[in-house]
């Protein structure tokens, strides 16, 4: 509560996999949501079941251009914006670059504007790909990065490096009250099967029973963090209150290779699926795994979900997907033995580990 009302959010970005978590984490702590989105990548069915709530409204708009008046709904004050409008996994962000850096970094102005407009909380979600291909490992928030700014990633790494540079002179002119997290890799119910990252390509790859495909020698290490945790530690942060402190690292400090995440997802899901390799896509990081300390010290946040229990979450969320997106009659010819379809329809889509 704020002066006697109900805090007001507004988060950009919320039809999107975290963001629609995020919109319902804020509305069960009794906070009323203004969900913007240009559906580019989010997805209606995300927020479906939130159309009926009375704190809840949709706002189909980009960030790119500012918010009118009559777009917000009228007399309003926001207490808090959270900026998690960007597409954030490789095929999407590079499908429109021009695009990705422009909500990045447009985006991120209009909506610093808007908070300064009304003396409201902002909060960045910026992203581990920061750090680039790191040369430090584990990656702590201290470490400038090695990012290459030429390269088919730079509009989303070097976009959110500006995103962050922004925000952060916002707070040096007294302009916002801000914060910025760096999310690393994260998983869970409401990813899109054709988004390119790996746990989604894994999963729906095996539960098709097609071949899963490895990107490199499956050396290369992540780090994976559930999405309730991630929301959780995304809202401890904006309400952090004392001293100003700098990005924060969000993510789970379990590291695993790939290879093992193939082993784990076909042991959960039964699957018959054989592993096939394919080149490694350009200035793919070798190793991320996140310094949580700041996390962990300031914000009393750490990952409590074990990857066990998110794969088996994530992967009945995609069985359940898939079997909502297939017609009877594709049914019918499944339990016939014809074969499994790909969930939504979707095509591989090449890996990213990001």
């Amino acid at each position: 509560m704020r002066n006697g009302r109900a805090r007001l959010v507004l988060v950009a970005g919320g039809a999107g996999f975290i963001g629609s978590h995020l919109c319902d984490a804020l509305l069960a702590q009794g906070a009323r949501v203004l969900c913007v989105d240009n559906f580019q990548t989010g997805r209606p069915e995300n927020i479906a079941h939130l159309e009926r709530e009375p704190g809840f409204d949709v706002i189909d708009a980009d960030i790119i251009e500012p918010l009118g008046a009559e777009q917000l709904p009228p007399r309003i004050q926001l207490d808090a914006i959270y900026n998690l409008a960007c597409a954030a996994s490789p095929p999407h962000y590079q499908a429109d670059p021009e695009h990705t850096m422009l909500t990045n970094v447009v985006g991120t102005r209009n909506l610093l504007a808007l908070a300064k407009a009304h003396k409201a909380c902002f909060l960045l979600a910026s992203t581990s790909e920061v750090y680039g291909d790191p040369d430090v490992h584990p990656q702590k928030e201290s470490y400038c990065g090695n990012v290459n700014p030429t390269g088919p990633r730079a509009c989303y790494d070097e976009g959110k490096r500006a995103a962050e540079a922004l925000t952060f002179d916002y707070r040096r002119m007294a302009r916002a009250d801000v914060r910025v997290a760096r999310i690393f890799n994260t998983y869970g119910p409401r990813m899109r099967p054709d988004d390119g990252r790996v746990v989604s390509n894994f999963i729906t790859q095996a539960l098709a029973g097609r071949d899963i495909t490895v990107y490199g020698n499956g050396e290369q290490t992540r780090s994976f963090c559930y999405v309730e945790d991630l929301v959780d530690g995304l809202m401890r942060l904006m309400v952090h209150e004392g001293d100003e402190i700098g990005p924060v690292n969000l993510g789970n400090p379990t590291e695993l290779t790939v290879n093992e995440l193939v082993t784990r997802i076909l042991a959960l899901t039964g699957s018959p699926s054989r592993v096939v390799t394919r080149p490694l896509p350009i200035d793919d990081p070798r190793r991320r795994r996140p310094d949580i300390t700041v996390a962990t010290q300031v914000l009393g946040w750490r990952p409590r979900v074990s990857l066990e229990e998110g794969l088996k979450a994530t992967i009945a969320w995609f069985a359940e997907d898939e079997r909502r997106a297939k017609p009877p009659a594709s049914r019918r010819a499944q339990s016939a033995g014809r074969g499994k379809a790909r969930p939504n329809g979707a095509a591989a889509a090449p890996a990213s580990i990001s």
